[in-house]
């Protein structure tokens, strides 16, 4: 199993310096992974800062080596799929390789209804099918054209193309027991285990197992994503509760670093200290 530490982008961390920096050390601290949050504006309190996920990933990219990187989760439906595919072809040429993308839904009503974008997960669903489509198109550096429901694309070229091959890997979200989400996340490269009730780090690992159960055999590898993080840290009983999952099938485990977990209030200043901390004690390895 690999481990990432798994990084709001709001508040005191509001900042893609202090993201990069982060993520440095946590790769000298030999974690495996860095995954931003992404988001337009924080639901509960809009006054609170915000860093683009993109720019801060190109941070992020230039201050690491060895790392994977990515957004956990984009939004596909409020975004553009052919910015998305320029945008994560770049961070992929950039960070040598090391980009994953993250998608879904999107579980911030806010987001949706402050700039009128479509209220229906059904309808968000078949968004997210259709934009893959063109994503992954358009990163082959190949024409490529596509007329759809939702997006038209006329004989379009996007070079270069991706520097993994044959793509970046992607990552979908799930909504356990949601079986429509599970379905979607087999056709790609990964799920990231998430429930459809939310709560914090309430999910399962029945749930991990079921998702594994159903990802397709081959050659190709399919990840099982889950950001998880007690409240109380400890290596040993973290590294129990990792393996734990590991066994069930999980093969990323996120380190939530927030300030709920750390000091208890979202609002400024935060825990940065103890944040820190807990990346530079490193991964809860078995």
């Amino acid at each position: 199993m690999q481990y990432a530490i798994y990084l709001p982008t709001f508040g005191d961390l509001a900042d893609a310096r202090a993201l990069a920096d982060l993520a440095a050390e946590a790769e000298a601290a030999g974690w495996d992974g860095c995954f931003l949050w992404d988001h337009l504006a924080m639901w509960w309190d809009d006054s609170q800062p915000v860093v683009d996920s993109t720019v801060a990933l190109a941070a992020v990219a230039m201050a690491t080596e060895r790392i994977r990187i990515g957004p956990i989760v984009t939004a596909l439906p409020r975004r553009r799929p052919w910015k998305v595919a320029r945008e994560t072809a770049t961070l992929d040429q950039l960070s040598g390789g090391r980009m994953i993308l993250g998608v879904g839904l999107g579980a911030n009503r806010h987001e949706f209804e402050a700039f009128g974008e479509e209220p229906d997960l059904r309808v968000r669903g078949a968004m997210v099918d259709e934009a893959l489509t063109v994503i992954t198109g358009l990163w082959t550096g190949e024409p490529f054209s596509h007329a759809g429901r939702f997006y038209s694309v006329a004989a379009a070229q996007f070079r270069p193309p991706t520097l993994q091959t044959p793509r970046i890997p992607i990552w979908v979200a799930t909504s356990w027991p949601n079986r429509a989400p599970q379905e979607r996340a087999w056709r790609w490269d990964g799920a990231i285990a998430t429930m459809a009730q939310p709560g914090p780090f309430n999910v399962p690992t029945e749930a991990i197992a079921a998702i594994r159960a159903g990802a397709p055999d081959g050659e190709g590898r399919f990840d099982i994503a889950l950001a998880n993080g007690n409240p109380q840290w400890n290596l040993a009983a973290d590294a129990a509760e990792a393996a734990r999952y590991e066994d069930a099938g999980l093969t990323w485990w996120l380190e939530d670093i927030d300030p709920w977990r750390f000091g208890g209030d979202a609002e400024p200043p935060w825990q940065l200290g103890a944040m820190r901390e807990r990346i530079l004690a490193g991964p809860p390895r078995r």
